[in-house]
Parts: C-alpha cells; sequence; structure tokens
C-alpha cells in the first residue's frame, strides 16, 4: 500500500493523518481504506467496538495503525482516542473521513491546500446538502445544527455535520470534551470556535447510497435529543459566560473595539435613528427581568425587527456581572415608587447578587421595567445625538 508520491510529500511536510473511525460497516471500510491509500500511507482506523468482519479486514491491511476495543462507545469516542493517539505519534493534523463510503480520497488535496490559508482551524469538508440523493432526516439535522452552531458562535458554517474535517491537533490536545458520541463533532466546533479556533470549509463531494443499502448507525430519537440537550447547554453557556467575556474582552481590545465602532456605529448603511433605536433596544433586553434569557430574546427580536443585531448585543451586555448589582439597585429604588408604603429599602453594595431580587420581587420587576424603559430611552436619545454631531463634523463644507 503506497500513497501518491505528491500527496505522501504534503503529509510529512505537515504530519498529517488520515483518521478512519468504524463500527459494523464491514461492506464498506475495506474499500475506503484502499481509497485512501492511494493518497497517503498514514492512515489511523479505530474500530469502535465492531462485532461484524471489520477486524479481520482491517489487519489485511498492514501498514494501517490500528486502534481497537472490544465495547461500543461512541464515534466522539473514537476520534477522541484516535487525536491522542496522532499526537503520540507526531501528528500535527488529522483528517477524519467516514467508513461508510459517503466521503471520497480524492478530495484530501483540498485540505491541504486549504491549511496553508488556515494554519489552525478545522476545516470542514462541506457537502452539497440540496442534491436530490440527500435523505430529507439528513438535510433538517444540518440546516438545526447551523443554526445552533451560528447562535452559540456567532459564526456561520454550510455543514456543521459532515464527518470529512481536518483538525488541528496542536491546537485541540489540551482541550478535554464531556461527549462521546455524535454529538461530539458538534461540541469540538463550538468549543474551538470559542477557544479562538477558526472554523472554515471546503466543498466536498458525498454519496448517499440508496435506502435500502445505506447504513446508518444514527439513532433519530436518542443521538437528536442528545444533541438538543448538548445544544441547550452550550446556549446557556454562551449568553452566561462566552459572550460576555468576549465583549469585555472587545472593550479592553482597541483594535477590536475600533473596527466594532467603524463597522456598526460609524456605518453608513444604517441610519442614526435605526442605531439609536437598537442601542435603545438592547439596553432595555439588557435590563428587564428576564434573566438568563435577555440575549437570545434579544438577538431573536432584533433579527425579527431587522435592527442593527450587534448594536443590539452591545447593548445588552449592560447587564454583565460587574454591572449586576447596580441595575438591582436602580431597579428597587425605582420600583419603590410604585409600591409606596410597601417599598422595601435597599441600600447599595457590591455584594449584592440575582438572589436579592427575593426580598420584595413585585418592586424589583416594577423597578426593572421602569429603569429599562428610563434607560433606553436616555441611552437612545445620547446615541442619536452623538452620531449626529459625528455626521456634521463628516460632512465636507462646500
Amino acid at each position: 500500500m503506497k500513497g501518491s508520491g505528491f500527496q505522501e510529500e504534503k503529509d510529512d511536510e505537515l504530519r498529517a493523518c488520515v483518521i478512519i473511525p468504524t463500527y459494523n460497516n464491514a461492506a464498506t471500510v475495506g474499500a475506503v481504506i484502499e481509497d485512501v491509500a492511494r493518497y497517503t500511507d498514514h492512515i489511523i482506523v479505530v474500530n469502535d467496538g465492531s462485532t461484524d468482519e471489520t477486524d479481520d479486514i482491517v489487519k489485511n491491511f498492514l501498514s494501517v495503525q490500528y486502534i481497537s476495543y472490544p465495547k461500543n462507545v461512541g464515534k466522539g469516542w473514537a476520534l477522541q482516542k484516535a487525536f491522542m493517539w496522532a499526537v503520540e505519534k507526531g501528528y500535527d493534523y488529522a483528517i477524519t473521513i467516514d467508513s461508510d463510503g459517503q466521503h471520497f480520497a480524492k478530495d484530501l488535496p483540498l485540505f491541504f491546500e486549504k491549511v496553508k490559508e488556515y494554519p489552525n482551524a478545522i476545516i470542514i469538508g462541506a457537502r452539497n446538502m440540496n442534491q436530490d440523493s440527500v435523505p430529507g432526516g439528513s438535510s433538517f439535522g444540518n440546516k438545526f445544527s447551523n443554526f445552533w452552531f451560528k447562535v452559540e458562535t456567532g459564526k456561520s458554517s454550510s455543514d456543521t455535520q459532515s464527518g470529512y474535517r481536518l483538525y488541528p491537533l496542536q491546537a485541540l490536545k489540551n482541550m478535554r470534551f464531556v461527549t462521546r458520541k455524535y454529538e461530539f463533532e458538534i461540541e469540538v466546533l463550538v468549543r474551538a470556535a470559542w477557544k479562538g479556533i477558526d472554523v472554515t470549509s471546503v466543498p466536498v463531494t458525498v454519496y448517499y447510497a440508496p435506502g435500502n443499502e445505506r447504513v446508518s448507525h444514527f439513532r433519530p430519537f436518542k443521538d437528536f435529543f442528545r444533541i438538543s440537550i448538548l445544544n441547550t447547554v452550550l446556549v446557556l453557556i454562551a449568553f452566561l459566560y462566552i459572550k460576555p467575556r468576549d465583549f469585555i474582552r472587545t472593550l479592553f481590545n482597541r483594535k477590536k473595539f475600533k473596527k466594532l465602532l467603524d463597522d456598526h456605529l460609524f456605518s453608513p448603511h444604517h441610519s442614526a435613528q435605526l442605531k439609536a433605536i437598537s442601542v435603545a433596544f438592547g439596553i432595555f433586553m439588557g435590563i428587564i427581568p428576564i434573566w438568563g434569557f435577555q440575549l437570545v430574546t434579544a438577538i431573536f427580536l432584533s433579527v425579527l425587527f431587522k435592527l442593527n443585531k450587534p448594536l443590539v448585543i452591545v447593548a445588552a451586555n449592560i447587564s454583565i456581572p460587574p454591572m449586576i448589582p447596580l441595575i438591582i439597585f436602580l431597579s428597587y429604588k425605582m420600583g419603590a415608587y410604585w409600591m409606596g408604603e410597601n417599598a422595601t429599602q435597599f441600600i447599595f453594595s457590591k455584594s449584592i447578587t440575582l438572589d436579592s431580587i427575593k426580598n420584595n420581587l413585585a418592586q424589583y420587576i416594577y423597578g426593572s421595567i421602569t429603569l429599562a424603559i428610563v434607560a433606553a430611552v436616555a441611552f437612545g436619545l445620547l446615541t442619536f445625538i452623538f452620531l449626529k454631531l459625528i455626521e456634521k463634523e463628516r460632512t465636507p463644507v462646500l
């Protein structure tokens, strides 16, 4: 077994291997190995507890690096085992390809060309999901996954479910993952993006066998349920920690903050009125008493009302942790006007937390809504005046 000289040189230069995870795909795994072997000798096969003839078939390929264990755990576990093996063997990159014959090794050179441009990125082999042979369930699942990836990371990808990928092993080697089955391929993309690792793609060919010949170990109910739970957790982490963290980093990164202002606050593509309304709406959503859902609701409504989404997101981050004590204190103060003699006296302290809301909940709710409206109007007007002054300064005198 010998890969092409050109591709072998690429493999050695990049220290790259091809990983083939497999589970009960005896009918196709041999052909996949032969196909990959035309391009490289650096092949790692992971047998995830197959009960068919997979073991005998793989052992016929003597130069293949073989990992096998008796109990089926899941694709995510198989990939993680292979990644650890590859790092120990000195590889810097790993390309994963499914063993069901869906992908073609002829697309391997595309990854090696793309990695020159993005040396520290996960590169996804994006399939053409519009062709007639694509199962309806796969098309829906891919769109579903792409949507939540965008919500969780702010980045777009056309095929977050493709198993044909290049992974930068050195960038991922210190990460620890919690999922072991199909949902791992979502977790690794989202958490890599959170870490600052690029996620990009190259177009690849895909083959879907006729329904009566197709072998899939994806369990529609169980695996979709697990993926849904994972996305719920990732969304909560994204909005409660990742997005506030990134926002704070942007504020203290002069270059990023300037770009944010230039691209969205000073952009001529939106009117001053729309920008001011976007800021006001973000402030309002950041203060109203729906903690944990403020940002996701703000994003959804900003898309629905066609506002300037980045400005809405920035303004909604008024409720970042350092500001929470002040927002709660002002909410109680404003709520006191509505409660009259039943008002609770509240003293400002940095130790104020969300638990403080339990004391006279009605006063807090009335006050926070009032504060949200007042702050939204104030920040909206200030933004509008500021932008008009900037426009006046930038208008050339004839």
